[in-house]
């Protein structure tokens, strides 16, 4: 059950890579649009530095690829512990619910981008997390290494 609990955060290793380029094809347009590129960027500049210069839409591909950088740190953390420890199918499904709600968190923010609707994904891949983080807190406190 270790490849099945460790494929969800692959996935999402991956779709983390979809969203980066994600940002290239929309921002590097936008800058050049403006008369400004990478090659014209002050030193020292950073991608916040493009808030209000350059139009929201093309700025939140780069806003879902923080999220992407944050919590789901705490979900690879889980996924491993719990591949680690011994996976359940109720892990692994738990797993594949997390990030398929980040997927179409990721696509709605860098689209449509309705909060209402957003914050409703976030949630609910949260919970899917928060159980995934009670499971691995359970299968790392509860071990019983002479049951093995």
């Amino acid at each position: 059950m270790q490849a099945q609990m460790l494929a969800p955060a692959a996935v999402l290793v991956a779709w983390s890579i979809v969203m980066m380029f994600w940002i290239m094809f929309t921002r590097f347009p936008a800058m050049a649009k403006l008369g400004s590129g990478v090659a014209t960027a002050k030193p020292g500049g950073r991608g916040q530095d493009l808030e209000g210069v350059l139009p929201d839409k093309a700025n939140w591909p780069a806003h879902n690829y923080a999220h992407l950088m944050e919590q789901p740190t705490v979900f690879y953390a889980a996924a491993i512990i719990l591949a680690i420890m011994g996976a359940t199918g109720f892990d692994v499904l738990l797993a594949w619910i997390y990030v398929a709600f980040r997927i179409v968190h990721s696509i709605w923010q860098a689209t449509v981008n309705i909060v209402k609707i957003r914050f409703l994904l976030f949630f609910a891949s949260s919970l899917a997390l928060v159980v995934l983080a009670i499971r691995a807190v359970m299968a790392t406190l509860f071990h019983d290494p002479g049951a093995i």
